[in-house]
Formats: structure tokens, sequence, C-alpha cells
């Protein structure tokens, strides 16, 4: 059994950040990536957004991020973190699915999951019409026809951007309102864009690709197949909060991660950072959240090991 003063989980912006500051620290930690990169970072196309860099990709900077971490500390990819037990402050079992680890302290930063329709032909044709990026998949899909199925900010966002790919958008969503802000309710009228309303995607057809969607309209209960090349789905997400429920850890109504201003949560020894905790999901805040989580973890860890 290894271990650790520190056990990082996931490594996407939040958790390298976190293993940056803890190495820096000159703490033995260790990241655990349950993949061989960084999830939905790593699909992010062109990033304008963050500071000190005018353009660049999820890609190149998570790149770079992990170079910068692998100064200080190993990252692990493909290992799963499947349990955590606190055994008391100051010592916490992990399972992983290569092993156990004791650490005196643990930052959990798994991210989120966009979250699915659950309808047939949805993961069949997943890369084959079917994408939760348009901006990753967008480009695929110029100048043919698309459907945007979805009412918040990123469904709006994600046809307007495809719009300007020129592609034949419509949108499919289930209430008879848009959730998306006034702001971009306008954009969307300015574009042209129309709304399917009070409509819910049936199934998603096709024939290698996809060709249609069916549709249900909820208040007539009409029926009905689109034609279309594309589907984009942006419904929301979901936490990735197995790993956070097995230990304990408090979550919110909608399944994140409660922390306070020092990124700890109810446990003690046991932190979370980045889109695991809610809030606005932007790369800058997922550093900043890791950045503060590593800080706090290494003077809570010093102190428990002062008074031992």
């Amino acid at each position: 059994m290894e271990e650790y003063d520190l056990v990082i989980i996931g490594g996407g912006p939040a958790g390298l950040t976190a293993g940056i500051y803890a190495g820096r620290q000159g703490m033995n930690a260790v990241i655990l990536e349950r993949m061989t990169g960084a999830g939905s970072g790593y699909m992010v196309p062109l990033m304008e957004n963050y500071p000190g860099f005018e353009v660049t990709s999820g890609k190149e900077l998570l790149e770079k991020m992990r170079k910068q971490v692998e100064k200080h500390i190993p990252i692990r990819n493909m290992e799963e973190v499947k349990e955590i037990r606190e055994n008391s402050p100051g010592d916490i079992s992990l399972i992983t699915s290569q092993g156990e680890y004791r650490a005196k302290s643990v930052i959990i930063s798994t991210g989120s999951h966009h979250r699915r329709l659950n309808v047939p032909g949805e993961y069949e044709f997943l890369g084959r019409g079917v994408s939760y990026c348009a901006t990753c998949d967008g480009p695929l899909f110029k100048e043919k026809s698309v459907v945007v199925v979805g009412g918040g900010n990123a469904a709006v966002q994600e046809a307007i951007y495809l719009n300007d790919l020129d592609c034949d958008v419509t949108i499919i969503h289930r209430r008879d309102e848009l959730r998306a802000e006034k702001y971009l309710q306008n954009k969307l009228k300015e574009h042209e864009i129309p709304v399917i309303w009070d409509s819910v995607v049936e199934g998603i057809n096709g024939e290698g690709v996809v060709n249609s969607v069916s549709i249900l309209n909820r208040k007539t209960q009409e029926k009905k197949d689109l034609p279309t090349d594309g589907v984009f789905i942006a419904v929301g997400e979901e936490p990735l909060n197995k790993v956070a429920q097995s230990a304990g850890v408090e979550l919110d109504k909608e399944g994140y991660i409660v922390t306070d201003k020092h990124q700890r949560t109810n446990l003690p020894g046991i932190y979370a950072a980045g889109d695991i905790t809610g809030g606005i999901k932007q790369w800058v805040v997922a550093c900043s959240e890791g950045a503060v989580a590593a800080l706090i973890a290494f003077v809570e860890v010093m102190e428990e090991s002062e008074i031992k």
C-alpha cells in the first residue's frame, strides 16, 4: 500500500493545478486519472478567455499543465478510484482499479459529464451524427442540416455557432419557452433559427450515420420524423460524484459536492475543486479552486503533523 500526504482524484484543470501547488509546497502527492487524458477538456478546440493565452485549445493547455505537474509529482492514468474510506482525520484509504492507497488528505476533482437523452440511437450513432460538443464537431457538418436539443444557454450558444458555420439549424425544446439568458434569445432571433416547441426527441435514426430524429409533441402527442444530418445534445451536465458518495461527502440537490470557501467538504481532510462543486464551469474557476484546495490541504496536513 502506497502512502501519500495528498491524493488528487482527477486530472482536469482543477486537479492539475492542485498538483502544481501541492508539488511546489513539497507535499508527497499523486494524481489519479481514470482515463488517458483529462476528459472533456481535451475536446475544447478554441479558447480565447484563459489569462495569458490569446488563443489556445484545451488539448494544448492541458498538455502544458501536465508537463508542469510532472516536474513535481506523478500522474497515473487509467487508474480509477472506486472508493474512499475515512478511517480517522488524517487517515484516509482509497481503493482503486489498480490497488490501495493511504493518504492524509484527498482532493476530489472528478468533474462532470454531459447529460444523456437515453433514447434509442443515441449511443449507436455517437461520433456518426450524434455529438455533445458543437465547437468540437460542428465543422464536420458545415452546410448540412442539424438539430440542437435543449433550451438553456449551452443549447442556444451551440445553435448560433452552428448557424455561423452555415449549418441549417433547428432547436428542439421540451418547453414552450427557452431557459437561456435574454441576450442569447435575442441573438437567436437575429439569426432566425427556428425552434420546435413542447417537443422531445424519442429516437435517433439512421443507417450507418444519422438521417433523422423521431419527435413527440408533448402537448398534442403528435409524432413525426425530422430529417437531419446531425444531432447536438445540450441538455445540461451531471456531476461525476460516485466516489464522493462512497465517502459520505455532502452533496447538494443536484449531486454536486458542497464546499466552504476553502474547498473543504463536510469530512476532515477531504476537499473538492472544479466542476464537481457546481457553480460557474470555467477553466479559470476550476484552476483557482484547485489552487485553494491544495494550499489549504498543505496547511492542514502540516498542522495535523505538528499536533501528532
